[in-house]
């Protein structure tokens, strides 16, 4: 019994010690981008420093001075990455829903199809969904950047998966024997029962919509339309090569939306890990 409770605690150990120092390895790199922020160009060039400095104000007036339109960045940004999240995820669920519950020809070969697509990368298509764009005449607008995320493969495996470890048809019948329609039983039952699997996939389509950068950068180019990424890019531009501060205070500021909806999401995570659908 001893040697098997010590064998326990080394293995607790372990995963502890390895916990640990990946965090620090996650957790490093942006203290690092945040202490860069308030640090400036001399600084920077002395080399790393773990200690914040006090030209953060000044690499904000470098920001907001140098026609760095923040705020216009961030609404666009926000405004397409909450759309492709409610969007994709929404239909997302809806077609691996379908594709669990219902028996009908073909079902076989589209799940088959959908498993294709997610094993081809991309930036093979790119070309072509560019010029499909062009001869739709919907270059320089937002529509190509939210309506094609509502087919995401990618989260419909991931659902699926979900669903068939947790779903009962058992809801499915009850809803129908009291007289509830389809969508009705889809948005009203079923939903609320994926909360956990809908949270997750919120997290990385967020997330994902967010940080793209050539997407936005090859089909947009009225720069009152610019994402938060892609302005952060122009930082690089000649005005702004010698000004390190102030592209580490860009980043930084990029990624607040994204740690503010990881938290708000993670906790419906949490708190639906332990949600059960139907007890016996």
């Amino acid at each position: 019994m001893k040697s098997d409770r010590a064998t326990l605690t080394a293995k607790r150990s372990i995963v502890y010690v390895l916990m640990i120092v990946f965090t620090i390895i996650a957790v490093v790199p942006i203290y690092l981008m945040l202490i860069n922020a308030t640090r400036s160009n001399a600084q920077i060039n002395e080399g790393l420093s773990f200690l914040p400095g006090g030209n953060t104000m000044t690499n904000w007036k470098n920001l907001t001075n140098r026609n760095f339109q923040i705020w216009q960045g961030f609404s666009n940004s926000a405004f397409i990455s909450v759309c492709c999240t409610v969007l994709g995820v929404y239909f997302s669920t809806l077609t691996a829903y379908a594709i669990h519950v219902y028996r009908f020809k073909g079902r076989n070969f589209l799940w088959a199809f959908i498993l294709i697509v997610i094993m081809i990368p991309g930036t093979l298509s790119f070309i072509g969904f560019y010029q499909f764009m062009a001869k739709c005449h919907l270059t320089n607008s937002f529509i190509p950047l939210i309506v094609p995320t509502i087919a995401s493969a990618g989260t419909v495996l991931f659902i699926k998966q979900y669903m068939e470890s947790i779903l009962s048809f058992e809801l499915i019948d009850a809803g129908r024997i009291d007289g509830a329609g389809e969508f009705m039983i889809f948005n009203i039952v079923i939903l609320p029962i994926m909360i956990p699997a809908l949270a997750a996939q919120c997290i990385f389509s967020f997330v994902g919509s967010w940080n793209n950068f050539m997407t936005p950068f090859v089909l947009l180019s009225d720069q009152k339309k610019y994402t938060l990424p892609m302005l952060v890019q122009t930082l690089r531009g000649d005005i702004y090569r010698t000004e390190y501060g102030s592209i580490y205070l860009g980043v930084a500021v990029s990624l607040i939306p994204i740690l503010v909806f990881y938290a708000f999401m993670s906790r419906y995570i949490i708190s639906g890990i332990t949600m059960g659908s139907v007890k016996e």
